[in-house]
């Protein structure tokens, strides 16, 4: 019997662990608990929204864990992390079964996942409603120094508490003009709550020009030596493109000021002008999934839009 009910604060350290044992085996590591060693997947997104992580159990022993991300009107699933020895038992399918009334009480109008283009989780995911599209590239570019730019930027953490929420409504105009109430609120509080990261803030001369949520190092999702950008968008319009080279500028930039040598970012390739972009600067890309989408919604994964993310 599978019981699926709420993770619990409690429960952080088993989630952990089987999240670790599950990619780690289904990747082939000979030590599958070394899955992203040094890095923090679990309890950030917990810490998040609680309501949004659920577990599943068999005879009191969590074997199974999955999480859904609120970007405003737009959800992500993942990931999801089943015991291997509970494979092909159905628990995945019970807790994709448990996430699936939140979109309706979120009013959620678009959603996505993230995932490795097996036959298996493709099935699995499309009797739900979801629909794969186009590759995801996770990406990454080693950092030597970063070198001086034009980029004019500042953190979240730098604003007075005063200037916070009206800094936040900036960024809620800007990802909302790439999909309608796109909001990444969560993500922004959560990297300076958790003192796991920072958010970098490109000024123009009149607007928030773009704005990257960045994981820093270990104890965050980066993991060692690493800035990771969990999410990052420019404004949209003409001179976007010379945004983006400048957001990336600026992210360069906070890594190297933090000791990190090396910047991680996803880009969906339906983007194409921000994937060319990446490749240009030197990324390189170490693994490829696919972006599976609710009702084949498009969502804010097409050309002319500037922005970083992968939904794991």
């Amino acid at each position: 019997m599978i019981a699926v009910s709420p993770l619990e604060k409690a429960d952080l350290a088993a989630a952990d662990c089987v999240f670790r044992l599950a990619f780690g085996t289904a990747i082939g590591l000979p030590e599958p608990l070394r899955f992203a060693e040094g890095a923090e997947l679990v309890r950030p997104r917990w810490h998040a929204d609680p309501g949004a992580a659920f577990k599943a159990e068999a005879d009191g022993e969590l074997v199974g864990v999955a999480f859904v991300a609120r970007w405003g009107t737009f959800a992500v699933f993942g990931p999801l992390a089943v015991h291997p020895d509970y494979w092909d038992r159905g628990v995945g399918r019970r807790l994709w079964e448990a996430r699936l009334p939140l979109l309706e009480r979120w009013g959620t109008t678009a959603a996505g996942l993230f995932t490795r283009p097996e036959p298996k989780t493709v099935h699995l995911y499309q009797q739900f409603g979801f629909w794969p599209r186009f590759l995801t590239a996770l990406t990454a570019k080693p950092l030597e120094q970063a070198a001086a730019s034009e980029a004019a930027w500042s953190t979240f953490s730098a604003l007075r508490a005063g200037e916070r929420d009206a800094c936040l409504d900036e960024c809620r105009a800007l990802t909302g003009a790439l999909h309608p109430g796109l909001d990444l609120e969560r993500e922004i509080r959560i990297v300076g709550g958790q003192g796991i990261g920072e958010t970098v803030l490109l000024r123009g001369a009149e607007s928030l020009d773009g704005f990257a949520v960045c994981h820093l190092g270990e104890g965050s999702e980066a993991g060692p030596g690493t800035c990771y950008v969990k999410f990052a968008a420019a404004r949209a319009g003409a001179g976007a493109e010379r945004r983006f080279e400048r957001l990336l500028d600026a992210c360069e930039e906070l890594a190297a000021a933090r000791g990190l040598t090396r910047l991680a970012a996803g880009v969906n390739t339906a983007r194409h002008e921000a994937y060319r972009a990446l490749i240009a600067r030197g990324h390189r890309t170490l693994v490829h999934g696919v972006a599976m989408h609710r009702g084949n919604d498009p969502g804010f994964n097409r050309p002319g839009v500037y922005a970083l993310d992968d939904w794991r």
